[in-house]
């Protein structure tokens, strides 16, 4: 494949071992060559999405310039704003220019492959209303040797526009992050607010307010006081509380590209809405004392040492059973709202998943499942341990980006099941 940045035209880039007017490429190298070009410029691709982009090219093979932007872009675009450092991208791959933003509105009069004329500049309005230009490695490419000595201006222009870098973030999966948008994206997820549904207390309180029950207790006593038969009647309601709110979050090997982040939401719910927290692979850890801290980064060190099968197997039915024998039937569970973080791939066979998963239901007032592989193409909950889990759930979300959490938090405060 043509090295990134020297600007083939799209007519010489074959796929899938066919010539479309050039030389043979395969699918699987251009998908990587491009792959690397986008995360070079700021836009992080995970593994997923380019294997989908691989597989989308051998279905349908791209011999129009429209059929292999739009197949790179389903596939591998997640946001509205990360299109304007795709289309460069793109351009300056296939193109051979940089912003191909002039022929997106009318995709039935594509220029011809290399008529599009020179290399431009976008205007520095439109470079202050692109939140992908704001990031750290956008920045960087637009200092680059070659900037004909804008690189100044372009930098204190994407300055201005680093408000909106976590917006840019929201949506991104958390799978396809750089460490550095990790701990941007982890600081976020912490002050994500958790508040669950309020249920009524056996406690009472006192009540000046008609149609509250007539306190018998209190009236007795207050008659008592005053040496009268009779005395006022005092009325009393019962208090409310909130719900109790438990985590049980998968930290097996499959979960690994989540797991910080979904540390991090347990750590926040533990903090401030006194949440329980327990993870579990091939056994299951209580981690409510570990996560009280105020500091992630140790937190996330503590999780992991009390946590021995951290990046194990998976055995869900078994660490259901341990929790509802060892905490949930002594109160835990009892009227709490449960989420379980989760993608259902277990060693246990579906029979037993689902059996604890009955128990589980008859104890908790609500169980959230979040499972980050719902986000995915055509995504079906098929896997033994999913389907047998589903079927007792009251909400199921994704979970793998910092909407989805926000979604998840909704679920949390919502009083009646979806």
């Amino acid at each position: 494949m043509p090295s990134v940045g020297s600007g083939p035209s799209v007519g010489a880039v074959p796929l899938g071992g066919a010539t479309v007017g050039g030389p043979v490429v395969e699918a699987a190298a251009l998908v990587v060559g491009f792959s690397t070009a986008l995360r070079r410029a700021g836009l992080p691709t995970s593994p997923d999405r380019a294997a989908w982009l691989a597989q989308a090219l051998r279905l349908i093979p791209p011999s129009t310039r429209d059929r292999l932007y739009w197949a790179c872009r389903i596939t591998l675009v997640s946001t509205r704003e990360q299109l304007p450092v795709f289309d460069a991208v793109f351009s300056t791959v296939f193109d051979g220019r940089p912003d191909p933003a002039d022929i997106r509105g009318d995709l039935n009069n594509l220029p011809a492959a290399g008529s599009e004329g020179p290399a431009r500049a976008a205007p520095a309005e439109q470079r202050r209303d692109t939140p992908a230009a704001s990031s750290p490695r956008a920045r960087t490419a637009a200092a680059a040797p070659g900037s004909d000595g804008h690189a100044e201006g372009q930098e204190r222009d994407a300055v201005l526009a680093m408000a909106s870098v976590d917006e840019q973030l929201h949506g991104m999966s958390f799978a396809e992050l750089t460490p550095e948008e990790v701990l941007r994206v982890r600081a976020l997820v912490r002050r994500i607010v958790l508040a669950t549904p309020v249920r009524r207390s056996r406690r009472t309180r006192k009540s000046r307010h008609g149609g509250a029950t007539v306190d018998m207790r209190r009236t007795l006593r207050a008659a008592r006081r005053v040496g009268a038969a009779a005395g006022l009647l005092v009325y009393a309601r019962r208090r409310t509380r909130p719900r109790r709110l438990v985590f049980l979050c998968d930290v097996s090997a499959s979960m690994e590209p989540y797991t910080h982040m979904f540390i991090s939401l347990l750590q926040g719910a533990v903090a401030g809405a006194g949440a329980e927290a327990f993870v579990f692979s091939t056994r299951l850890t209580r981690l409510t004392r570990q996560l009280s801290g105020g500091n992630p980064d140790r937190a996330l060190i503590l999780a992991a040492a009390a946590a021995p099968d951290w990046a194990g197997g998976t055995r869900l039915a078994e660490s259901l059973r341990r929790f509802i024998d060892g905490h949930g039937r002594r109160g835990l569970a009892r009227g709490a709202v449960i989420v379980v973080l989760s993608d259902g791939w277990a060693q246990d066979t579906p029979e037993d998943v689902a059996a604890q998963m009955a128990r589980l239901r008859r104890l908790a007032h609500r169980i959230i499942w979040v499972n980050p592989r719902k986000a995915g193409l055509d995504y079906q909950p098929l896997v033994g341990g999913m389907a047998a889990a589903l079927p007792y759930c009251d909400v199921f979300v994704s979970g793998h980006s910092y909407e989805s959490l926000q979604e998840v938090a909704a679920a949390i405060r919502a009083g009646t099941t979806n």
